[in-house]
């Protein structure tokens, strides 16, 4: 199950999906070849624990010490991919897109965020498009962008686009891609952008994730009825989708044990509450599998709408009915139960929502 949690709280304003089937492996990276990381840090203390995380998981995968205000690490990536330095084991961390390559990290303990990281091309594109889209990174926030101008977000999403379309064996180019998505909701232009990478880039790990979005983006197409269903609500009593006929639906998968879909709650909250006096609603959809964890989540995240669950985690018979295999996902449906929007976050869903809603 992939996981990119701590990458989250790094950088909120992207946030992925966890799955419930492992992607494909990687190609293995040349034996002979792999990545050095010098590093120079001032502020610890003789002795502290640095350590190399996984950036989709958390975990540590080499460990060593500062030492005159130095650290090293020596090792192999099977592809290019995010990598996380922690220092004592706890945040702030130093985010880097590591290759196999050298690599100089020059930092300070209170400036963390400002560490610069030489010597991979990967991390030089990623430093690259991060600034190309950093005047627009509220759109990608947690908060989103509630009434955010059309013109503004069609700039960002160009932005994205321009870069996937010019840097074809950039490891950063799928993150462009997932960027654009965010904003758009073009599960057409998503496939377009991919299709056209490198094969060794549409096989990194974020590569493998917008394959699968490709593959879900495909199921329940647009323009057609989203077929009804029925399951339990919070008290128990059974609410079908068609209860909700004559009015917008945004039917949202999601689960308490569900980070990205934490992270996500507040962009459908605000969603909810500029349009919920416009004929608009939101059906929740919870893989939970124990009721009290799901209640608690509700009420934490002030999720003020209907929610309904039989507790069987990954085989909800909901989830089942629309192959639901990663969360958060989720649909929008129009006054007569036509699907016409998928997958929409941030900017995007209050981008369509005005669109239909003014």
């Amino acid at each position: 199950m992939k996981k990119y949690f701590l990458f989250i709280m790094l950088l909120p304003f992207i946030g992925f999906a966890q799955s419930k089937t492992k992607k494909a492996a990687v190609k293995p990276a040349d034996a002979a070849s792999g990545f050095v990381i010098n590093g120079s840090i001032s502020g610890f203390a003789e002795g502290t624990n640095v350590d190399l995380l996984n950036g989709n998981n958390g975990q540590p995968e080499l460990s060593t010490k500062i030492e005159n205000g130095r650290f090293s690490f020596k090792g192999s990536v099977q592809s290019p991919d995010f990598k996380l330095i922690s220092f004592n084991k706890a945040g702030p961390y130093i985010t880097l897109f590591l290759d196999n390559s050298t690599v100089t990290v020059s930092a300070v303990k209170d400036a963390l965020d400002k560490a610069v990281v030489k010597g991979s091309v990967s991390n030089d594109d990623f430093t690259s498009f991060n600034n190309s889209v950093k005047p627009y990174e509220k759109l990608f926030s947690q908060e989103g962008a509630p009434g955010m101008d059309q013109a503004t977000i069609n700039k960002a999403a160009g932005i994205a686009e321009d870069f996937a379309r010019k840097n074809k064996s950039s490891y950063i180019a799928p993150l462009a891609i997932y960027r654009n998505n965010q904003l758009t909701a073009n599960s057409s232009l998503m496939e377009e952008l991919f299709t056209a990478l490198d094969p060794q880039v549409q096989a990194s790990p974020i590569g493998n994730y917008i394959a699968q979005m490709i593959g879900e983006a495909r199921k329940n197409p647009l323009g057609k009825p989203l077929a009804d269903f029925s399951q339990a609500d919070t008290s128990g009593n059974l609410v079908s989708l068609s209860s909700f006929r004559g009015k917008y639906v945004l039917v949202d998968f999601w689960a308490s044990w569900c980070g990205p879909c934490r992270q996500e709650n507040p962009n459908v909250l605000n969603a909810y509450n500029r349009y919920k006096n416009k004929n608009f609603t939101v059906l929740g959809v919870s893989l939970d599998k124990s009721k009290q964890p799901w209640l608690d989540a509700i009420a934490a995240d002030g999720l003020a709408w209907t929610h309904i669950s039989d507790l069987k985690f990954w085989s909800n018979a909901v989830a089942q009915q629309f192959q639901i295999q990663s969360i958060p996902q989720n649909f929008l449906v129009d006054p007569n139960g036509i699907v016409i929007g998928k997958n929409l976050r941030g900017a995007a869903l209050d981008s369509k929502l005005e669109s239909l809603l003014k």
